[in-house]
């Protein structure tokens, strides 16, 4: 990933709200916690159910599928049945656009 590309509006990610997108082939879902955006791979390590359809709680996306539990800020594990962490990608907020490092 080497450019920064758009892929909303700040607004349009509301605090305490999560949105997924596709950016170059990768599923995506980006976090906004209090007003500072996250982004992490939109799969989980365990069986690869789309994380941004799972529940936010206390900085943590639920997996919908298993219940595995993930750290929004980094990606870590924090409850099984996943064992591998979920790769992190670039986030920035930029003149009012929220932007993914590709």
């Amino acid at each position: 990933m080497n450019e920064w590309t758009d892929v909303a509006s700040v607004t349009d990610i509301r605090p305490g709200t999560c949105q997924a997108f596709v950016a170059a082939g990768v599923a995506v879902v980006v976090f906004n916690l209090e007003g500072h955006f996250f982004c992490l791979e939109d799969c989980c390590s365990h069986d690869g159910a789309e994380l941004s359809s799972g529940e936010m709680d206390s900085g943590e996306i639920i997996c919908p599928r298993h219940g595995a539990r993930f750290d929004i800020r980094t990606g870590a594990v924090c409850t099984p049945p996943a064992y591998e962490n979920i790769q992190v990608v670039p986030v920035r907020s930029n003149n009012g656009m929220v932007q993914i490092k590709q």
